[in-house]
């Protein structure tokens, strides 16, 4: 009998061989892609950094690369960058948290399900039908209706679109993140006399706050990395941000428009202004650990040490 086994544990110990070897395969393609583009950057956009002159680049508020004195000052792209990501950000997370809210809570079950398939579907629609809807839609009613100066592209513009965008992230992390909280801390929340929307503002939703945060967190590197939407509706003038109804230029906007027409140092200088975009993306992911591991650190505190907790 024992015999008769051998060849079928051999077949399970030849599979697991198998499986792991294709499973390490897949974590070092990863690490190699990651580590390829990183040096690819790095050894590309820092020389033409530190030929330029850091403060230059970087606080320079002039880009003029085919000029006959050529400047390549990237400060107003990451300025409208920032402004667009912050306010996409604002109003995505605000919809999409009051979306999965109402989808744990305060919605019929039988809708929860359809409402939650036609948000999440908006994750696959491509960018480019966003673009196209802010120009046909959102701009021209911000141009007629909104704006003061009668100019319809721009940060805010950018801003709508990009919020419509992360809002499948946002709704679908956040409605996960509160489902993973136990029940019972709704049901004894209810129980003790609060209201279910007490329950649901102060108990369920700062027990699912670290899933919310990186929900947040996704959104924020989707709306700072997001190129062909918002190329179609910001105008793209690399020139200061001034009003939320100017005509201004993203860092990946100004790298999409150049990257088939320039050479030379002009080239370099789009790659250098990958290399910015690539560490505000590392600073956020670190910022978004510590701030995890932080919030991790004082909870077990809290469970652990009945001195610091306090009633």
């Amino acid at each position: 009998m024992k015999w008769q086994n051998e060849p079928h544990m051999v077949m399970i110990s030849v599979r697991e061989k198998l499986m792991k070897g294709v499973f390490l395969v897949s974590a070092l393609f990863s690490v190699f892609a990651l580590v390829t583009i990183t040096a690819y950057l790095l050894a590309s956009g820092i020389p033409f950094i530190a030929k330029t002159g850091f403060g230059q680049f970087i606080l320079g508020t002039r880009w003029a690369p085919l000029a006959d004195t050529p400047s390549y000052g990237i400060f107003p792209m990451i300025v409208a960058s920032l402004y667009v990501t912050a306010l996409s950000t604002l109003i995505g997370v605000g919809i999409g948290l009051f979306t999965a809210v109402c989808l744990y809570q305060f919605c019929p079950r039988k809708l929860v399900a359809p409402i939650r398939q036609m948000v999440n579907l908006l994750a696959g629609i491509p960018s480019v039908i966003y673009g196209l809807f802010g120009m046909t839609i959102i701009v021209p009613f911000i141009r007629d209706h909104v704006s003061p100066r009668g100019v319809g592209y721009g940060i805010l513009s950018s801003s709508l679109v990009l919020a419509i965008m992360v809002l499948p992230t946002v709704v679908s992390v956040s409605l996960d993140a509160m489902r993973a909280v136990p029940e019972s801390y709704y049901e004894g929340a209810l129980a003790l006399g609060a209201t279910k929307e007490a329950a649901t503002f102060r108990v369920m939703l700062p027990a699912a706050k670290s899933g919310i945060l990186a929900g947040v967190v996704l959104a924020v590197g989707r709306a700072l990395g997001e190129t062909m939407a918002v190329m179609m509706v910001i105008g793209n003038s690399p020139t200061m941000p001034k009003s939320l109804f100017q005509s201004v230029r993203t860092m990946t906007s100004n790298i999409a428009m150049g990257a088939t027409e320039m050479t030379g140092d002009a080239v370099s200088a789009l790659i250098a202004t990958g290399v910015v975009l690539f560490f505000f993306t590392l600073l956020l992911n670190a910022g978004f650990s510590l701030l995890r591991r932080d919030k991790t650190h004082e909870g077990r505190k809290k469970k652990g040490g009945g001195k610091s907790w306090k009633p």
